[in-house]
């Protein structure tokens, strides 16, 4: 149920058609909260910025556009920052048009807009298990994480549906990190004094280090659900996902192959998991035959890409292994397209998830792959009846699922897995259980072994449309 809601507007100097007609332009030209899409029908990615936070920066909210009327009016859909709708409507004001956005908030979008303000909130004590998830509502992250909090919504109803934990219902508290690690060390804390005992992170490593730091002496099992490069030890933390190693050992020769050349461009941002993935590759590609021809990092939330556009077209590179993240990704795919790099190169890219693919655009995925342990587009019976509880749950117009939000799911049911075979959610015992186990998901069979190495099948997917479609598999 919406508890506020809150509005924003701003006058254009043109009419209605004209205005409504380019909405979509994007940051930088002038038109409509920023927003940006390829196209404004039923189902289309979309994302805009308003000043719904009068003691902040600008509010960006990403969803998929629901309904249309030509010249009037715009629903959007959306999951991110918090879940509900929001309604641009076009009217004539003098020769110009006025713009009047509407967003309903319910109760966690006001939490979170209350705590991004840096107000305190008290939280009430919980009298059930309650299981923390750290993800990232806002900052460049945002697209990666659209799914997230909702998977963990679905595994938890699916658990309470079945009994629960010793015949209590588990409860979901939710942090935001801003992708921005003190921000999500900060969030942990605050999670563990609303009384999780387990917090799954689900965002970039940088923040899952500085909260592996931040949490050391609190007693709290730590389990970081998507991909990641290991090295965070400790009986309470669990890293789960894919690694670097693994996932170019997978996709080396499937992508030179493809590209007919063994030259390789490393670009990405400037943190540790693209750092990490970038060793990986001056030691894997080089032993299966490959050519490291050049490297460019940049800092998250860059939005101009044209010298590292640049430096990869002197290059000569037949393969950019992109680790870009979020709405860094996404840019960095749409401004290579626009520069026709897909004509001379493909691109790699270990993180790209069906959210960011939507972001980017059909057009713009040409020449783009990904390897994972999971897409959407899995066939597996697990995978089907997944797929249809969610859309049944959350509507046709909901993120669509990648490696990096289902891997909440099954972070949670591991958790609750590991905690009916250790007869106690506590930590230690939690986190004993997970190990040298074996767990049957959505992906596949997924196992930990005693020292917490994670076994699964690793795909390699080619992009077609905002869709990802599996080429090999080991």
């Amino acid at each position: 149920m919406s508890v506020l809601t809150l509005t924003a507007q701003e006058e254009v100097p043109a009419p209605p058609h004209v205005v409504f007609g380019l909405f979509g332009a994007g940051a930088g030209a002038g038109w409509v909260f920023d927003a940006l899409c390829d196209r404004v029908v039923p189902g289309a990615a979309v994302t805009l910025r308003a000043p719904l936070d009068p003691d902040g920066a600008l509010v960006e909210i990403v969803g998929r556009i629901g309904t249309v009327r030509t010249g009037r009016m715009i629903e959007i859909v959306h999951d991110q920052p918090w879940r509900g709708r929001t309604v641009l409507r076009f009217a004539a004001h003098g020769t110009g048009t006025r713009v009047r956005l509407q967003s309903e908030l319910d109760q966690p979008g006001f939490e979170w807009l209350m705590r991004r303000r840096g107000h305190v909130l008290r939280t009430a004590a919980h009298e059930n298990t309650t299981i923390g998830l750290l993800t990232s509502k806002s900052g460049p992250g945002n697209l990666f994480a659209a799914a997230s909090d909702n998977m963990a919504t679905l595994a938890l109803e699916e658990i309470n549906a079945d009994g629960g934990l010793r015949g209590r219902p588990v409860e979901l508290v939710v942090g935001d990190d801003a992708t921005d690690p003190a921000t999500g060390a900060r969030e942990a804390r605050r999670l563990a004094a609303a009384g999780c005992r387990t917090i799954l992170v689900a965002t970039t490593s940088a923040t899952f280090v500085a909260v592996s730091a931040a949490m050391a002496d609190s007693g709290v099992l730590l389990v970081q659900t998507l991909m990641n490069e290991g090295g965070v030890s400790g009986g309470l933390r669990v890293q789960l996902g894919e690694r670097p190693a693994e996932q170019l050992a997978a996709a080396a020769m499937p992508m030179m192959r493809a590209a007919g050349g063994r030259r390789w461009f490393l670009a990405g941002n400037d943190y540790c998991w693209p750092r990490a993935t970038h060793a990986a590759a001056r030691d894997v590609l080089p032993r299966l035959g490959g050519t490291l021809v050049g490297e460019r990092l940049a800092p998250l939330g860059t939005t101009e890409f044209a010298a590292v556009v640049e430096a990869v077209e002197r290059s000569g590179a037949d393969i950019v292994l992109s680790t870009f993240v979020g709405a860094d990704a996404a840019t960095f795919q749409r401004q290579c397209h626009e520069r026709g790099l897909h004509h001379r190169c493909l691109t790699l890219a270990p993180a790209m998830d069906e959210s960011t693919l939507a972001r980017i655009g059909a057009e713009a995925t040409a020449g783009l792959h990904t390897v994972s342990g999971y897409v959407e587009s899995l066939e597996t019976e697990h995978n089907s009846t997944l797929l249809q509880r969610y859309r049944e749950r959350f509507g046709r117009w909901a993120p669509p699922l990648s490696t990096l939000s289902e891997s909440v799911y099954e972070g949670v049911r591991m958790w609750f897995a590991a905690a009916l075979r250790a007869g106690s959610d506590d930590p230690r015992a939690v986190a004993g259980a997970m190990h040298d186990a074996r767990f049957e998901m959505p992906r596949g069979t997924v196992t930990l072994d005693a020292n917490g190495v994670v076994g699964q099948r690793i795909h390699v997917a080619e992009a077609v449309g905002t869709d990802l479609r599996v080429v090999t598999s080991l």
